[in-house]
């Protein structure tokens, strides 16, 4: 299978709550053409595993070069933000004439080639090859015959010596024409006492007296009047309209021969139009290669290891989105380790506990991966999927005109109809919006039917009974189990009840460990009610059902 084709490892929904989306959404990209190679990323799927290695590969060569040459990638940056698309301009090119705009931007687009040209050249090590850039000093030169190099545009005299010659002469009648008017300008000065401006106007009042002088002149004629000013204007002569003639018929020519000038501009870029495009798609592909190189430097991300075999091992990962929004508060995020293969594991505990997010974390690194992307952990071994699904609460249910419960066996059907070997399933809290007894079956059921699939399966559940069954991984989050309560107590004794869940929240321990026997039933769910309030007399009538 090639790389690129079109199978989908994921959709839509899987793609954003397992944060991919997020992630793709900050690396921090300058050009249009990495817009657009990050939009159009593929994932890797089985059987292409040295492929994957080699793009992680590119990436941790990458994060060395940025560490090296960190001046390099900030001049990079900048010149990145310079360029524009033109794509279509330069696929015009060879159809049509271009314009004196159209020309500029080809132009600077040159100008910024060889400005990452430079840059790169002066780097302390080497860029990789697939990012340097094919020649394009020629073109510039054809669009710069001064070799001035300015972010400028004419259609310069150097382009063709006619073009030189008419420019010549209509620029020497241009000279003609203003002396002889200024010679006029001074004889009525002379003869009536009537100065002109530069521009050989004059406006006169309607009030003042002197209209009638002004309309007496006869090398005036009178061109604008409003309700307070008439204005006159010299009149050309009969040799200033020859030469104004001559002038026009010049002006005519000067466009052919630019317009000639810009067809030759355009056929020559026309050549160059797959060196262009080629160039266009090196600089998008460093563009990414920077964005992804620095968003892994940043966020301490780890290249994965690939293996062949279908599992995956998380030490110490991060959901990124959710690291963001703590430290954002001021608040750490507790790193999680977990590891999966085909067969079902189950994560329970009490709510605020973090099973949904050790849930994301375990589709974001896998999926992260397989598009080619560092992953947030200490270190991950991931073997490839051919599907990953996540099957979470839909806040757009009632929208559809669907119950919580109705959406998710929509989803759980799409899921199990589409499912194949080696896929990773992300089940969060599968009917927990219908009545327990029914809720609790159907869950033994699914984890009954999905532990004899070749598939990840990653189950988060209320239900304890769930994990009974044989050949099922239960894990458990460690919660509020270390936790000092008295310590905790002292700090809750005068917090309201918005800083309360705060505090609890921040004496969570989101770990997780395996459950090797039976029957160990969290109270997280209890301690949490009673510390945020609930009636003593109901606390205690709980723990009597437990017991």
């Amino acid at each position: 299978m090639k790389h690129g084709s079109n199978r989908r490892l994921a959709n839509v929904k899987t793609r954003s709550e397992t944060g991919l989306d997020y992630v793709m959404s900050q690396i921090d990209l300058n050009t249009p053409f990495g817009r657009t190679i990050l939009k159009a990323t593929k994932p890797f799927f089985p059987g292409e595993e040295e492929e994957l290695r080699h793009e992680l590969n590119k990436v941790e060569d990458m994060i060395c070069f940025a560490r090296e040459n960190q001046r390099s990638i900030e001049m990079l940056s900048e010149a990145f933000m310079e360029i524009k698309d033109t794509t279509y301009t330069i696929d015009r090119s060879g159809r049509n004439t271009l314009s004196v705009v159209e020309l500029y931007e080809i132009k600077t687009l040159l100008l910024m080639m060889r400005k990452i040209e430079q840059i790169c050249s002066q780097t302390h090590t080497a860029v990789p090859e697939e990012f340097i850039l094919e020649p394009t000093e020629t073109l510039l030169d054809v669009l710069d015959p001064n070799k001035d190099r300015l972010n400028t545009f004419y259609i310069y005299d150097e382009f063709s010596e006619k073009l030189r010659e008419l420019r010549k002469e209509k620029h020497s009648i241009e000279i003609t024409i203003r002396k002889q008017q200024k010679a006029r300008k001074e004889e009525i000065r002379k003869e009536y006492g009537i100065v002109l401006t530069p521009k050989f106007d004059c406006a006169v009042s309607k009030t003042g007296g002197d209209l009638e002088k002004y309309k007496a002149v006869p090398d005036l004629e009178q061109v604008d009047e409003d309700y307070m000013t008439v204005t006159f204007q010299l009149k050309p002569g009969e040799a200033v309209y020859q030469l104004t003639q001559k002038m026009e018929d010049l002006t005519t020519q000067i466009e052919e021969e630019e317009a000639v000038i810009r067809q030759e501009l355009s056929l020559r870029i026309a050549e160059f139009a797959e060196v262009l495009k080629s160039n266009c798609h090196r600089i998008g592909c460093l563009d990414v290669a920077v964005g992804k190189a620095l968003y892994a430097i940043k966020h301490d991300c780890v290249k994965p290891e690939i293996i062949d075999e279908h599992r995956v091992t998380i030490e110490e990962g991060r959901h990124l989105k959710v690291e963001d929004v703590l430290k954002s508060k001021g608040q750490n995020y507790c790193p999680v380790s977990i590891a999966l293969s085909d067969g079902v594991t189950c994560i329970t505990g009490a709510n605020m506990g973090g099973k949904t997010i050790s849930l994301k974390l375990a589709g974001l690194v896998p999926i992260l991966a397989q598009y080619g992307f560092f992953v947030p952990c200490r270190s991950a071994k991931v073997g490839l999927s051919n599907y990953m699904q996540i099957l979470i609460g839909d806040s757009q249910s009632v929208e559809r005109g669907l119950s919580s419960f109705g959406s998710e066996m929509e989803e759980l059907k799409e899921i199990l109809d589409h499912s194949e070997d080696r896929s990773l399933l992300l089940v969060d809290e599968i009917a927990s919006g219908t009545n327990p007894v029914e809720g609790l079956a159907l869950t033994r059921s699914l984890v009954d039917y999905l532990k004899e699939k070749p598939y990840i399966t990653l189950i988060t559940t209320h239900f304890e009974a769930v994990t009974e069954a044989d050949g099922v991984k239960n894990m458990q989050v460690r919660g509020l189990s270390d936790v000092d309560f008295r310590k905790l107590d002292s700090e809750l004794r005068y917090a309201n009840r918005k800083e309360r869940i705060n505090i609890i929240s921040k004496y969570m321990d989101y770990r997780l460990y395996t459950i090797e026997q039976q029957g160990q039933i969290p109270k997280d769910a209890l301690n949490i009610a009673k510390m945020l309030g609930i009636n003593k007399e109901i606390i205690d009538g709980a723990q009597k059902y437990i017991k």
